[in-house]
């Protein structure tokens, strides 16, 4: 019997926003993605579940993102949030009746009554606990759902074996309190991958030294599989487009190029899994002709004029009454939303896409096809993007492409091949261009420097004030997310995410020099310190790369 497989993999992420900010950065980001995703998503997947057809999928989700919707604030915040757009809808439709927009007016009731469900939902059937109702769904095996690195941070950039442990080990600590299981896989934030070799650190001076692959660190730590970006499989060409306009990645890549064995690793596609060498943990490359379906604006789905232009929004609620209309469209030029246009769109649309996966795995007797997605372009980005989820995984169901998830398909399709894989991301050019660059350096100079400190710390955990070694991790997994150089070299929040980054250096610094001093904390220093645990409260425990906690 034929096994062709569709893995549909999402990654759920927002960096730490509790007690930095609301609007236009800070908490409306995680209200955003847990209004406009995750639970249209909630509802999509227990649409699915309850029509017999188990959805399959494999969802990630941050240890930072697990935490801050566990988190009372966020409960008492978000609800506000949803009563605020509810009330937004009422007070654009006295606006659009007094200027004679009726097409506009007609579009704020379901705005109304979108975000009263949402609110009713939140508190009733899930309680107020998404994290929660995500793991009913798995403990029911309907989906399989995963873990991350503690904050995100960008591994092949961290100088330290240490914090790349550090990050995994808090990441299985943080999901087995909130799901009751270990995770059996892994992602890697930003795909970013690094094999072992003799590493120079770009930024600093001082002698090369010996860093362990990720997939070594990922098998040490009984983690069963995780992702990379499809261009990783083609071999050594992953240093992208970037590589001649920063010496400092020059400088990486050589050192890369030097250690690297292309020997074992020949172009393959990405329609099966591998064994990553020298560890053989298993792994999956992302499929690039599916993504681009999804992923992109101008040609993939999102971009059709029936759905919901995301740029354009009525002040000062917020809320979108426009459709795309055209891609390329001034947005002076977009055309009032029709809801009843939007369903052929996504049947349409969801037809083709199981035509595409058909056609990656013609002439196959088995392959899986692995299709990887940020779980906010679904709702967020996209508004009609969970219902058009529920249409393709509906349709699957009948169809010689069966979805499953990334677990089920390594059962079914066990991997043989080894594979040396080159470093790299899922970033524009992907290689590590995005996340180091001129305007992004000093950032990791600041977190080379906290990793210096930690490493002071390592061998005398118990003889140093707990709650301030604590409170330096959480500032230190904090600095290390990889969303401020990103959110810097796309411009997106650059100042808020300069100010982040500068902050919780500070913070690191200050926890540092109390615990090299060694004495105990004076008043205003206690002071200080309850101000850090009040504003930077992520993880109630942090368990060291050894397994210790703090």
């Amino acid at each position: 019997m034929a096994e062709k497989l569709f893995s549909l993999v999402l990654h759920s992420h927002i960096p730490y926003v509790l007690a930095h900010g609301s609007w236009p950065h800070g908490m409306d980001w995680l209200h955003e993605a847990a209004a406009e995703t995750y639970m249209p998503l909630l509802d999509v997947l227990e649409r699915l579940a309850g029509e017999g057809i188990p959805p399959r999928l494999t969802i990630s989700f941050t240890p930072v993102l697990m935490e801050q919707l566990k988190d009372p604030a966020f409960v008492a915040g978000f609800e506000d949030y949803l009563k605020m757009k509810a009330q937004a809808a009422v007070l654009d439709r006295a606006h659009f009746a007094t200027t004679g927009n009726a097409a506009l007016e007609a579009l704020t009731g379901l705005w109304e009554d979108r975000y009263r469900r949402l609110l009713e939902d939140f508190r009733d059937r899930l309680q107020g606990d998404i994290i929660d109702a995500f793991r009913s769904l798995q403990d029911r095996e309907q989906i399989e759902v995963l873990t991350s690195g503690a904050s995100h941070g960008y591994f092949p950039m961290l100088s330290s074996d240490d914090s790349v442990r550090h990050q995994v080990v808090q990441g299985k600590h943080v999901y087995r309190r909130h799901f009751g299981r270990e995770s059996r896989g892994f992602w890697l934030p930003e795909c970013g991958y690094r094999p072992g070799y003799v590493w120079k650190n770009p930024l600093e001076d001082g002698e090369p030294f010996a860093r362990a692959g990720v997939d070594e660190i990922l098998d040490e730590e009984d983690l069963g599989y995780f992702f990379v970006d499809g261009h990783l499989l083609k071999g050594g060409e992953a240093k992208g487009v970037y590589i001649d306009r920063f010496p400092s990645l020059r400088l990486l890549w050589d050192k890369f190029r030097a250690s690297y064995d292309p020997g074992i690793d020949k172009p393959h596609d990405a329609y099966a899994a591998y064994l990553a060498h020298p560890s053989h943990t298993p792994f999956f490359g992302r499929d690039a002709v599916s993504g681009s379906q999804v992923w992109s604006r101008h040609m993939g789905y999102p971009g059709d004029g029936a759905y919901l232009e995301f740029h354009k929004k009525h002040f000062p609620g917020g809320l979108r009454y426009w459709r795309i209309t055209s891609s390329d469209a001034d947005l002076g030029l977009k055309e009032p939303y029709d809801p009843a246009a939007v369903g052929p769109c996504l049947e349409r649309h969801a037809a083709h896409f199981a035509s595409v996966l058909e056609r990656s795995l013609d002439g196959r007797d088995a392959g899986v096809v692995t299709a990887l997605y940020d779980t906010e372009l679904f709702g967020h980005w996209w508004h009609e993007g969970p219902e058009w989820l529920y249409h393709v995984i509906k349709g699957l169901a009948a169809g010689p492409v069966e979805p499953s998830t990334a677990g089920g398909a390594l059962d079914r399709l066990p991997p043989s091949q080894v594979i040396a894989l080159p470093e790299g991301s899922w970033g524009q050019g992907g290689f590590h261009w995005i996340w180091l660059n001129d305007d992004t350096a000093w950032i990791w100079k600041k977190i080379y420097r906290i990793e210096t400190a930690a490493a002071a710390f390592k061998e005398r955990p118990d003889r140093l004030d707990r709650r301030v070694l604590r409170q330096f991790y959480r500032e230190k997994f904090l600095l290390e997310s990889s969303d401020w150089p990103f959110l810097v070299s796309t411009w997106a929040a650059r100042d808020y995410a300069e100010n982040r980054a500068a902050e919780h250096f500070e913070r690191a610094l200050t926890l540092a020099g109390w615990l090299e001093r060694g004495r105990a904390l004076d008043p205003a220093e206690e002071a200080l310190l309850g101000v850090f645990e009040t504003e930077d409260r992520l993880f109630e425990e942090v368990v060291l790369p050894d397994g210790r906690a703090v």
